[in-house]
């Protein structure tokens, strides 16, 4: 039995253990630079059993591109509903973490609460977006939209299109 021991420690020393690949660094906060979104929307519900005041419905994918500035702030418009005027009511971008509330007012219809939270990674981030509605007539809903953004670039310089 001693033997049968000795031999399989023996066999185990011949084993040489591959060095593991060094894992990219996950940046504190978000490189200044150009990303570019793919986004889904994983939920759209009436918050009022009435149609949803929105043009994105659920499963809608889209891309999108937009900039980072030096200070690890992305452009709101990434985010938020195309033609809302946004506020960002409180921002956190650091220890490899992202969360940004806003409060958004949609013309003819009032007021949004988007709120984005997740992780940066090593060439970007991953992230949702949670957003619930509270107009005074009908249209509430509640949203959710899941958002992976990759950077590829610096920003385009400035007076050219971010598209």
């Amino acid at each position: 039995m001693m033997i049968l021991g000795a031999v399989l420690a023996l066999g185990a020393c011949g084993e040489a253990k591959k060095p593991e690949a060094p894992k990219p660094e996950t940046p504190r906060t978000l490189p200044a630079g150009e990303y570019e979104l793919t986004t889904e929307v994983t939920k759209l519900v009436s918050a009022d059993q009435s149609t949803p005041a929105t043009k994105l419905k659920q499963g809608d994918k889209a891309t999108k591109r937009g900039c980072v500035d030096d200070k690890g702030v992305p452009d709101m418009a990434l985010f938020v509903e195309a033609g809302d005027k946004c506020t960002v009511m409180d921002s956190f971008t650091r220890a490899g973490r992202l969360s940004i509330q806003y409060e958004c007012q949609r013309a003819g219809r009032g007021k949004i609460y988007p709120n984005l939270d997740g992780n940066t990674t090593a060439d970007g981030f991953k992230a949702m977006v949670n957003a619930a509605s509270s107009f005074p007539g009908d249209g509430d809903y509640q949203l959710r939209m899941d958002i992976v953004g990759k950077r590829v670039g610096n920003c385009p310089a400035a007076g050219a299109a971010n598209g």
